[in-house]
């Protein structure tokens, strides 16, 4: 009889030696003090927003004071946060972790509203004057231009603490209801003849399954646990967007996705851009459904048959195989990231095991320093690994980062995806240099699919948030009408490429990414990951090594300027269709390929 190898849990007694322990405490009780310390120098200097300053020595001074000891406080208060999410994200049954999230909000609450006031400040001083005369200031020139901006999207400061201190029992309260109803989740399943309590992550994951009955009956049995679950999933979605509009209009921003761009560092310009040449590719990508269609030996893919596998891998990939392949890899790009990986796997980073409890999906975070935690659900295929590297290739990111300040470190999502989709087509052109036919059908189709859930599925989740956005400043939406708007978005982007009578109306239910006040429209950023670091990609094969000597220092830059800033370094033009466009052209490449592997066969 064989048995299936145990997965990896992180370590987390690096940090304390666990949530009941003194040393917990101690390091719980130090952090609230920074905090409480760094809000009595604030009022000591009077750090909120002023009548404009002109620039003299004593406040170069308060300016290098105040932002070291913030920078400082940051980064305590990263590593206790993230120490306590890690806790909750793998067992949301854990009263202890979810107690501490708890107590440790309100005075993350306190740290927002401090926050608040230093972007005030900031954005009423002579902030061009002050980044010439102090290096420090200079160092952080982006963050002080930025605060410029943002002061002018500000309410009172009344009203902006009054926001922050109600969004612990509103939107985060919502937020939190989603993550504990998504992760505790049970489903009721028919298994080998018996019907088994499966948890929702493990139904998921038998999307993949090479049985397409066994998929059909994990897809209805989902659905039917989703449509138990809509009625306080519904009231979270129209209470978070609805919140957030409320706050738009209030902080005059022309609407949601206004503010979301500001945050992510782009433009209408170049978003539109993106999504224009997205959806001048959907007719390739349909082409690929089609293809796989045929390989399935079905008229056509329903929602169940996205992530059934095609092909065969002759190797195995368990957990130690694609750990060996990973490290392996990234070595032919360089030793320095392959020595990274291996230290993220021999230092126990990595919480690859699905349980009851755990929520579905993964992730990666810093922690501290360096060091960063991989939360994943490990499944023993190529999917399983090339999700590995995506997450180790957050991590590579973070390993760049930290010789930066805290402030520094705050990089939007369009450019927090440029180091995890190198890395994963390291993994993908490695691997499909040594297959054979059925295993590069495998590795292509593995490809093709990630792409088309960044491009495809992405853009229908973002017309979807849009509908509701827009339809929500009117009033709430019901259960149908959510239902019936994701419905619409997935044969906008999809079309003919499924069959339109077994889509998911409940996607809205199942994406955490939906449940955020300060993440709005979460999707698209993923899209200018995928597409800006294929672009990338294509740069480094042209020109390996001049590519190596900037590549590093374009990460640990993704914080210091905008997205277009940084693109230019590359002579990249966002605003340019044509680079886009150039970037699903090595998607479209892959189809080409797939698709003649697939007819050929047939």
């Amino acid at each position: 009889m064989t048995t299936t190898p145990s997965l990896p849990r992180w370590n987390m007694s690096v940090i304390y030696p666990g949530l009941d322990s003194p040393e917990f405490d101690q390091g719980f009780a130090d952090v609230v003090h920074s905090i409480q310390m760094l809000g009595q120098l604030f009022d000591t200097h009077h750090i909120e927003k002023q009548d404009a300053q002109h620039v003299e020595e004593a406040l170069q001074q308060t300016f290098e004071t105040v932002i070291a000891q913030y920078n400082s406080v940051l980064e305590d208060v990263q590593t206790l946060s993230v120490y306590i999410n890690c806790f909750v994200t793998t067992n949301s049954r854990d009263a202890l972790a979810q107690a501490r999230a708890s107590e440790l909000q309100k005075y993350l609450v306190q740290l927002s509203l401090l926050s608040t006031r230093f972007t005030a400040w900031l954005g009423s001083l002579g902030v061009e004057r002050l980044i010439a005369v102090s290096p420090v200031a200079a160092e952080h020139a982006y963050i002080l231009r930025q605060a410029k901006i943002e002061v002018a999207h500000m309410m009172s400061p009344a009203e902006e603490r009054l926001a922050a201190e109600l969004n612990s029992s509103s939107g985060r309260a919502w937020s939190k209801l989603h993550g504990n109803i998504t992760s505790q989740l049970v489903v009721s399943l028919e298994i080998d003849g018996q019907v088994q309590q499966v948890p929702m992550s493990v139904v998921r994951s038998l999307a993949s399954s090479t049985d397409r009955d066994l998929r059909q009956r994990a897809y209805e049995a989902e659905l039917a646990a989703w449509k138990d679950a809509t009625v306080p999933l519904a009231a979270a979605l129209n209470s978070i967007k609805g919140e957030v509009n409320t706050l738009a209009t209030h902080r005059h921003w022309e609407s949601a996705l206004d503010e979301s761009l500001f945050a992510n560092s782009i433009d209408r310009e170049t978003l539109q851009a993106m999504l224009s040449a997205a959806k001048a590719s959907f007719p390739a990508f349909r082409r690929y459904m089609h293809a796989k269609a045929q390989a399935l030996n079905i008229p056509r893919m329903a929602w169940y048959d996205i992530f059934a596998p095609l092909g065969s891998m002759k190797r195995s990939w368990d957990f130690k195989d694609a750990e060996q392949f990973i490290v392996e890899q990234f070595g032919t790009y360089s030793e320095r990231l392959s020595t990274y990986a291996a230290r993220a796997f021999h230092e126990h980073w990595i919480d690859a095991e699905p349980r009851p409890g755990k929520r579905d999906g993964a992730y990666c975070t810093p922690l501290r320093g360096d060091e960063s935690r991989v939360f994943a659900n490990f499944k023993p295929n190529f999917d399983g690994v090339t999700t590995l590297a995506h997450e180790l290739g957050h991590g590579y990111h973070n390993v760049n980062l930290a010789r930066r300040t805290a402030l520094q470190r705050s990089l939007p999502m369009t450019l927090a995806e440029t180091a995890s989709i190198f890395c994963e087509t390291i993994i993908n052109h490695a691997a499909l240099q040594k297959a054979d036919r059925q295993e590069r059908i495998a590795i292509l189709e593995s490809s093709i699919q990630g792409s088309c859930q960044v491009v495809v599925d992405i853009t229908s989740r973002f017309l979807f948030e849009q509908q509701v956005f827009e339809s929500r400043q009117q009033r709430e939406l019901s259960v149908e009408e959510l239902n019936a708007l994701m419905l619409q978005a997935q044969r906008d982007t999809y079309g003919d490429g499924l069959d339109e009578q077994s889509l998911h109306p409940y996607m809205w239910a199942v994406k955490q990414h939906y449940y955020s006040t300060g993440l709005s429209y979460y999707n698209y950023p993923y899209m200018f990951g995928l597409l800006f670091g294929l672009g990338l990609y294509a740069q480094y094969q042209q020109d390996p090594e001049t590519f190596k000597q900037n590549y590093d220092d374009l990460l640990s830059s993704t914080g210091l300027a905008d997205a277009a800033t940084l693109a230019a370094r590359f002579g990249i033009d966002l605003h340019a269709e044509s680079f886009w466009t150039a970037s699903l052209d090595i998607v479209r490449q892959e189809i080409d390929t797939f698709c003649e592997l697939i007819q050929s066969e047939g």
